[in-house]
């Protein structure tokens, strides 16, 4: 079985160049729109013009390759004068949710990925004609009624060889640009958190398959003289994502194979040097999630959020290289950071106002405090 699979598969990548330069590849769209009602309907005007200068800044930096905002700008922006009119406005945190689930009206424009009938995933349908290059693992079908799907061959009947198959194509795309950043990380294909495992497959490719992806994101805090301090890190210039921007203390993606607490785990040594006798200590507290087009890409990741209560000598200590440096913020600047800036990645924005819900740092006195916590599943959380 494996060896004529092989054989006819070994044909269509040996062809793939040819036939995805001759496909013509639709341009990327854009969207950016609220997915979800926000009390902030119309514009409000700004009662700060150095706020509106520095949200300027800001988003140019968030724009560009290598974001250039240091540690004193973080603190600058975060102190409670920089702006002392947004104290209980949550706009800002609004938008950061927004940022993070675009494109809901783009939907039709994907193809259900479907796997012993349950939909795995989401595919564009311009990235989809990119499949039909490999007959012998992707099948498109047509239907009248649902406007149809993508499937894989039902040659490919175990994990293991759809991982190897699919592997193939994720390569030969990636030779060709249409999936960039290769991890060699594979991610586990599902239906739902806790369901059968049906491929794995390459990181990178993921968003360009609508598949849901799974993370475990950690806010590390210190309480001293009866006030909490998070510790932040800033990515390393070299990471091929949001590199320079500002990070949860750990924060990792879940690989196929290791479970949500020792992956955490893992990062907390990798990322922070957190020992396993501290990191052992941390508290599972929920989850948050979103779903965001962008072009072909259908992120629908769902976050496992944990904290842990450090000790004040506690100072962490990279080892993969990954962040650049760390620095412990008072929890309320750090609300200001998100409200008033782009410097955080995306997703920790969402993890960190979850944070702020759990230890009264947002509260029902403030305007919109249901719509904002509603938004933090946004995603499809399962």
């Amino acid at each position: 079985m494996a060896s004529c699979c092989t054989a006819k598969f070994r044909f269509s990548i040996s062809s793939c160049r040819a036939a995805l330069s001759s496909r013509p590849f639709p341009a990327s769209l854009m969207p950016s729109f609220p997915l979800f009602h926000s009390p902030f309907s119309r514009p409000m005007k700004p009662t700060n013009l150095r706020s509106v200068s520095a949200s300027a800044a800001v988003s140019a930096g968030a724009a560009s390759t290598t974001p250039t905002f240091s540690w004193d700008d973080v603190v600058r922006v975060s102190q409670p004068e920089f702006n002392p009119n947004d104290s209980s406005n949550l706009r800002g945190f609004f938008d950061k949710i927004k940022a993070c689930n675009r494109g809901a009206e783009l939907q039709s424009e994907f193809l259900p990925f479907v796997v012993e009938d349950q939909i795995v995933g989401y595919i564009h349908k311009g990235f989809a004609e990119n499949l039909r290059s490999f007959e012998d693992v992707f099948i498109l079908s047509k239907d009248n009624c649902d406007g149809g799907k993508v499937m894989l061959h039902q040659s490919l009947k175990s994990a293991d060889d759809r991982t190897r198959a699919v592997r193939e194509v994720i390569k030969c795309l990636a030779e060709n640009e249409l999936i960039p950043g290769i991890r060699n990380e594979l991610f586990p294909v599902t239906s739902s958190y806790g369901a059968p495992v049906f491929f794995s497959l390459e990181r990178a490719a993921v968003p360009y398959f609508g598949i849901k992806a799974y993370g475990v994101h950690m806010n590390g805090y210190v309480e001293k003289d009866k006030q909490k301090f998070l510790w932040l890190g800033k990515r390393s210039l070299m990471k091929s994502t949001f590199p320079g921007m500002l990070d949860h203390l750990v924060a990792g993606g879940l690989p196929h194979g290791i479970a949500c607490g020792e992956n955490l785990i893992k990062e907390c040594e990798e990322e922070a040097g957190i020992p396993r006798t501290l990191s052992s200590r941390a508290i599972s507290v929920g989850a948050v999630s979103y779903s965001d087009i962008d072009g072909h890409r259908f992120k629908r990741d769902v976050l496992f959020t944990y904290d842990l209560k450090l000790p004040e000598s506690f100072v962490p200590n990279n080892q993969d290289g990954e962040v650049e440096s760390f620095k412990l913020i008072p929890v309320k600047h750090v609300a200001n950071i998100i409200k008033r800036t782009d410097f955080f990645k995306t997703n920790c924005n969402i993890v960190i106002i979850d944070f702020l819900f759990r230890h009264g740092y947002i509260t029902p006195e403030c305007f919109g405090y249901l719509d904002l916590l509603q938004s933090l599943k946004r995603g499809d959380c399962s």
